[in-house]
């Protein structure tokens, strides 16, 4: 990151914000919340706190979930301003190769601008068929679905529609949206190492994939809380920011739900006069025009609506008009607590009375008497915990191979992990005793939402372990299995 792009840095004080109104919002998400991993909140351009809780840390990318949609609506706004097409376009036109040999009235009124709105017609999200696609043209997949309603009248939170503005991007420039966004969007803000997951046949998934870090979100918001400049730079027409953010189509009427305040284009509309970008398990970039604001924020949230409640009853009244006199006292209370911010290793004792029986015991599993594991892992075939002073190393085999983890007393282990369909994820792992015969590990892949819990009881010549995620889109506990020494 060049000094260029470093963003300024300021006192709340200075900027209208009380320190303590600051450090009253990080108490109550910790209080409430399980759990924060970062937030970098900007005033009048300056950033006034930031935080992450360790193992979560400033350098590293955080997976963004549906927050990328946001990030697609701007590659679409750049090709418009360039000329390679218009929200008023078919869908249809940048596929002819891919219609259906039906086409239904519906499909052919189908237009970009109905796939940045959620407005597509069809009353599903399509997503799910996009990853079934037998021969992985998510394309063809998208176009063959029934599109029950007119486009434009009906809005349904669609991932396949913003893969097919992925799709548009790349067919109109030949490049993939993170080729694309690179020099006209990444650079120029400083956002470095920006990497998108793609589908089968190369064209980066739109609605989900991207991977920045949290000062790296807290710049797209702070690009459109300037109305497209950046340094004296229009980096997007401020037409199309003020386009994308406005309301196009009704998504409910409940005022105390900020999933019902209007949807514009992969932007959603907030209370009090906000908008924001937002991903799965509490990915959001959120966007106060009235008060000059930017709230980026990481997480691995199940409940999306408490934090946004929180900045909108502690932060939100605390945003004043003018500079305050500066408070040494609470901004190094402030201070002290963001520079300690953590995620607490496991609780427990660090020894056991069984350590010597158990220690290099290898428990299998019977998978033929397992039930498909819910989280979408394989089945576990066998678990050896090696305890010593260092910590846990704990050894599973499952049915597509071995892997350790060392879990610290006390304190985090570094390590990696295969995860099923995300591939090798870094992680921390600690681990302690909650009863003389119960082991639990906690494992936090520090660059995603996610975190798993292990938990296992030694019962004479058996283990009982089981195993659950913090967050997921199905299940996210695997049923207790009952594993034997040979």
């Amino acid at each position: 990151m060049t000094i260029a792009n470093q963003l300024p840095r300021s006192t709340p004080e200075a900027q209208g914000i009380a320190s303590s109104a600051i450090l009253n919002f990080v108490e109550a998400v910790e209080q409430n919340l399980d759990a924060l991993h970062s937030f970098m909140l900007l005033r009048h351009g300056q950033v006034v706190a930031e935080g992450w809780w360790a193992p979560y840390a400033p350098q590293e990318p955080h997976m963004l979930f549906s927050l990328s949609k946001s990030f697609t609506s701007t590659a679409i706004g750049l090709a418009v301003a360039e000329g390679r097409l218009s929200v008023d376009d078919s869908v249809l036109q940048f596929f002819p190769a891919d219609v259906p040999a039906q086409v239904s009235e519906n499909l052919a009124a189908m237009q970009v601008r109905h796939l940045l709105s959620m407005s597509t017609g069809n009353e599903e999200d399509t997503t799910r068929y996009l990853h079934i696609a037998p021969d992985g043209n998510w394309v063809k997949a998208f176009l063959a679905r029934p599109v029950e309603r007119t486009p434009g009248t009906h809005f349904v939170y669609n991932s396949g529609a913003t893969y097919m503005l992925s799709a548009i991007v790349q067919k109109v420039t030949g490049m993939t949206l993170v080729e694309y966004l690179r020099p006209r969007l990444f650079t120029p803000l400083g956002i470095e190492h920006a990497t998108w997951e793609s589908c089968p046949r190369g064209v980066n998934v739109g609605g989900w994939g991207l991977n920045i870090t949290t000062e790296s979100i807290a710049r797209f918001g702070q690009l459109y809380l300037q109305n497209g400049m950046w340094q004296g730079q229009q980096i997007v027409p401020a037409a199309w920011v003020a386009e994308a953010t406005a309301k196009h189509v009704s998504n409910g009427d409940n005022p105390e739900s900020d999933w019902a305040q209007g949807y514009g284009y992969q932007f959603w509309r907030c209370r009090h006069g906000a908008y924001r970008g937002d991903g799965a398990f509490g990915q959001y970039c959120v966007v106060m025009p009235a008060q000059d604001v930017v709230l980026a924020i990481t997480s691995g949230l199940g409940n999306m609506q408490a934090p946004l409640d929180i900045v909108w009853q502690g932060l939100l009244p605390a945003l004043q008009a003018n500079a305050l006199s500066e408070d040494a006292t609470d901004h190094a209370a402030l201070q002290e607590k963001l520079d300690t911010l953590a995620l607490s290793p496991v609780q427990g004792e660090p020894s056991s009375a069984i350590i010597e029986r158990v220690s290099g015991q290898t428990y299998h599993f019977d998978t033929a008497e397992q039930p498909d594991n819910p989280m979408g892992e394989p089945k576990l075939e066998a678990v050896t915990f090696t305890f010593d002073a260092d910590g846990t190393t704990i050894t599973l085999r499952n049915t597509t191979g071995e892997q350790s983890i060392h879990c610290g007393n006390d304190e985090w282990s570094s390590g990696t992990m295969q995860i099923h369909n995300r591939g090798t994820l870094p992680l921390v792992a600690s681990g302690a005793w909650a009863a003389s015969d119960t082991y639990v590990a906690k494992l936090y892949f520090y660059q995603t939402p996610f975190s798993e819990t292990i938990t296992c009881q030694f019962v004479q010549d058996q283990i009982l372990y089981r195993a659950q995620r913090n967050v997921g889109f199905g299940p996210t506990e695997q049923p207790q299995l009952v594993g034997r020494l040979a």
